[in-house]
């Protein structure tokens, strides 16, 4: 995807926007001639490529934020992948032409922006952006963002570390299928660090540390009956099929239970910073950690409704992408 110069920046551009607050069949529209977002010194403009839908997009739409939602009219969306056009005065750490993929919204309820991703082009502050690794192509990266970043953040909630066991409620959906293989990948590290920084004199040897680390833990998830191979394929020890089995029932504890599907108990609004994401740059760039796509999409940027429609059903796997833009 080429970068445009700043001269062939539109005034105006495609996006899809909604005016007012209900469900998305009813309210999102598909508008030609919305105006190409100012910005700001500490932002850069970004040519869209893919982007990516999340619950938070439909709820928001719900009105279900709208105490502390910023009023519509909003352009929808909030992972995006693109190429930076046009970068402000204050900004170091891009320049025009570099591949970007970011949350471009860094609290994600609390007054977020009203121009978000589904557009041609869109803003965002250079501190929730980061390079896209190169191995990713543009609608893997537009996939992670909102997902990953919850996943991690929430493990750092839960204070959670090698040795723990885990179940992960709504394994297949977009946080749950980063959840699984971060968990896998960050334990890994954890040992591998361990064993080749420790004097030998440690009271683990390197087989006796594997043991402690692989031997206590394990990875549960949950999924419909059809995504139990994909929970399998991503490193899940215990797969369990909701639709058969009530969790509720299970003779086994775990010592962290991570809910991707409900709303209460102990919850965080996540916080999106580039840090996250550069911090993982090396497990994604290694494909130990990937990037899971719904099997019906990429989703063409015409057929926005039909992915919101899908994404709305709960039986999304992975996360639901627009690519191309437009």
């Amino acid at each position: 995807m080429a970068a445009a110069s700043s001269d062939s920046i539109p005034t105006v551009n495609k996006a899809w926007i909604y005016s007012d607050y209900g469900k998305s069949a009813d309210v999102l529209k598909y508008e030609a001639n919305v105006p190409v977002p100012e910005v700001r010194e500490d932002q850069v403009l970004i040519k869209v490529a893919a982007a990516s839908l999340n619950p938070v997009d439909f709820q928001r739409m719900l009105g279900l934020f709208k105490a502390i939602d910023s009023p519509p009219p909003t352009v929808v969306g909030y992972d995006v992948a693109g190429v930076v056009v046009k970068v402000g005065s204050q900004v170091n750490k891009f320049k025009v032409g570099d591949e970007v993929y970011g949350d471009i919204n860094e609290v994600s309820v609390k007054k977020p922006k009203n121009f978000g991703t589904l557009a041609e082009y869109t803003a965002a502050e250079e501190a929730v952006l980061a390079l896209k690794p190169k191995n990713l192509s543009f609608a893997e990266a537009a996939s992670l963002p909102v997902a990953i970043e919850t996943a991690y953040e929430g493990l750092e909630v839960a204070e959670f570390s090698a040795g723990k066991s885990i179940l992960v409620l709504g394994g297949a959906g977009g946080v749950g299928t980063q959840v699984i293989q971060l968990i896998i990948s960050l334990c890994f590290s954890l040992v591998l660090i361990i064993t080749l920084t420790r004097p030998v004199s440690f009271m683990f040897n390197p087989r006796q540390l594997a043991k402690h680390v692989f031997g206590a833990s394990k990875v549960a998830a949950t999924a419909s009956t059809t995504k139990l191979d994909l929970l399998r394929s991503l490193g899940a020890d215990l797969t369990i099929d909701y639709t058969k089995e009530n969790v509720e029932d299970l003779q086994e504890k775990f010592d962290v239970v991570y809910d991707t599907v409900a709303v209460g108990g102990i919850s965080f609004a996540l916080t999106s910073t580039a840090s996250t994401l550069e911090k993982l740059e090396p497990y994604l760039e290694s494909g130990k950690v990937k990037a899971v796509i719904d099997p019906k999409g990429p989703f063409p940027f015409s057929k926005t409704l039909e992915a919101f429609a899908h994404l709305e059903t709960s039986r999304a796997t992975g996360k639901v992408v627009i690519y191309p833009i437009p």
